[in-house]
């Protein structure tokens, strides 16, 4: 049965008298409680945030002397007690609560500041069970939300960058903090401690193997507002979840303008499938496009993967976005701006190579100190109308897996190695998906398509085009091998990649009609391997 208001109209302005002080992460605390201070605020606190505030100088109560209950249970329970709750969520201006006050001695904390036990960061260091579930807050979160429920008359200050607004709105209103602001950082709270719990119940998920746990809470923080969405008439705000993983949220932004909603989305298209190559093996740089690849190379230079990713679509690569899998060089940094691009992303950058992409102000330029690793477990999710689609990362690799050859011809040495490149670039390139590559590299893409026929067909057109616009006899698909993301369905799909020029396929196998393919496989000479792992990519 839902609480009926009593319709206790919330003031504009409430003077703060006494605050609440108890956070993990000191970052500004000493400077913002000496100006709550500076203005006669009565400054509570507990444990480690008592200490650090009464070694700056300043007159602190001990919660103890609010509760008259002395911190147990090393520290588990300090703040969990009616002297704390009930001078957070009386309604200042009932009769009854204030008489409930007045009868228990109780006085009212205007202001909350509280961070909390810093659990993300410690499962993501790797913690073991125990002291992730030492790490997970209790008291915090119990004093966020009450204090934010009642910001009708308390300030709740959830994070340190807030600390300056609060203090210049008591500056401006003599020691009074507006309904706005509180209205403000009361959403701001409930946010955080929604987040939180949604790292903690995901975590536990984990550890417990629950891949469909009855509720799923997905929580981030905002690191930008942008300036729109995937067009200009959405609203959009990049959130980051905490995710310690190498990639677009956790890399730094060396130079150029803002990204935008569809650059984070193609960069981190672009990341993800070059950080598919180990650089202690190869280099490698994939250019991308609507978040579909137009390039994809490896070789033992930056440079040369470069030139020969750029050979496969350099019409759709005006615009886009190049990854690299290791340190961009001065070299590498030299060619790449040669062509119009939006962002370039990789592990890191040499001076020489910043200094070059400086010249063009627009270009971006992030470094993200080491690959995704694409073995990595985790979620993805998807908004559908009414609810969330929510299942873990994609995160097959090629070379784990036990390849099967199906057809009479085995694949050449040659062969295989492309097969396994291009199927490792079958992966991020969106459905119905047909790869063609050669010696390292992709000679042809064709993504997305309701037939697969249809991705073939344009993947060899785009191969032809690439051919002309180079001044090559033929397209580089002659003698290439083709990568399928799905078994095909029926011969023609892998027919229209024969007439192509490949001459050897990876796809998955599965079909009610695989012995159809492979015989058609092996009456056109073709070499096949089955992988056994679908990659579908909506």
């Amino acid at each position: 049965m839902a609480v009926v208001s009593k319709h206790v109209p919330a003031p504009e302005l409430v003077a703060v008298k006494r605050a609440l002080l108890s956070v993990s992460d000191k970052t500004g605390l000493v400077d913002f409680a000496k100006a709550l201070a500076s203005r006669g605020v009565e400054l509570v606190s507990t444990g480690g945030t008592r200490a650090a505030l009464k070694e700056a100088g300043l007159d602190v109560l001990d919660v103890s002397e609010v509760t008259g209950f002395p911190e147990i249970m090393d520290g588990r329970v300090k703040t969990l007690h009616p002297g704390v709750h009930g001078a957070l969520l009386a309604i200042r201006d009932d009769a009854e609560h204030a008489d409930a006050m007045k009868q228990h001695g109780i006085t009212g904390i205007d202001l909350l500041c509280v961070n909390l036990y810093p659990f993300e960061e410690t499962v993501a260091k790797g913690a073991d069970y125990a002291t992730g579930v030492e790490n997970i807050d209790i008291g915090g979160p119990a004093m966020t939300r009450a204090g934010a429920k009642n910001h009708a008359y308390v300030t709740v200050v959830s994070d340190p960058s807030d600390y300056s607004s609060v203090i210049g709105a008591l500056e401006a209103n003599n020691g009074s903090v507006p309904l706005s602001l509180r209205k403000t950082l009361a959403q701001k709270a409930f946010a955080r401690t929604a987040a939180y719990d949604a790292a903690v119940s995901n975590w536990l998920a984990t550890e417990i193997g629950a891949e469909a746990p009855g509720y799923r809470a997905i929580g981030g923080k905002l690191a930008e507002v942008m300036r729109y969405g995937e067009n200009p008439h959405q609203a959009a705000g990049f959130y980051v979840t905490g995710e310690k993983r190498a990639g677009v949220a956790t890399a730094r932004q060396l130079q150029g303008k803002t990204l935008s909603y569809n650059n984070i989305n193609d960069t981190d298209a672009a990341f993800e499938l070059v950080s598919e190559f180990d650089p202690a093996r190869t280099k490698a740089v994939a250019i991308i496009k609507h978040a579909n690849p137009c390039g994809v190379a490896e070789a033992p230079s930056l440079t040369e993967a470069y030139h020969k990713a750029l050979l496969c679509d350099p019409v759709s690569a005006f615009g886009g976005i190049v990854a690299l899998n290791d340190k961009l060089d001065a070299e590498a940094a030299e060619e790449i701006v040669k062509t119009f691009t939006e962002v370039i992303i990789a592990p890191d950058a040499s001076d020489e190579a910043v200094k070059l992409v400086a010249a063009k102000k627009n270009l971006r330029l992030l470094v993200t100190g080491g690959l995704a690793d694409p073995r990595a477990p985790g979620l993805a999710v998807k908004s559908v109308a009414g609810g969330l689609l929510v299942q873990s990362r994609d995160n097959g690799v090629v070379d784990d897996l036990d390849l099967k050859i199906v057809t009479k011809r085995a694949p050449s040495e040659r062969e295989m190695a492309d097969l396994r490149f291009a199927f490792r670039v079958a992966k991020h390139v969106k459905s119905n998906a047909i790869v063609y590559a050669k010696d390292g590299a992709t000679v042809g893409v064709g993504a997305g398509q309701m037939s697969r026929v249809d991705s073939a067909r344009i993947a060899a057109r785009k191969a032809q085009d690439a051919a002309e616009a180079a001044g090559f006899g033929e397209p580089l698909t002659k003698g290439c091998v083709v990568a399928s993301d799905a078994f095909f369905p029926f011969a023609d799909g892998l027919l229209s990649a024969a007439e192509a020029g490949a001459t050897a396929v990876i796809q998955p196998g599965g079909s009610m009609r695989d012995d159809e393919v492979i015989k058609a496989a092996d009456e056109a000479g073709l070499a096949m391997v089955f992988t056994g792992m679908r990659h579908f990519r909506h």
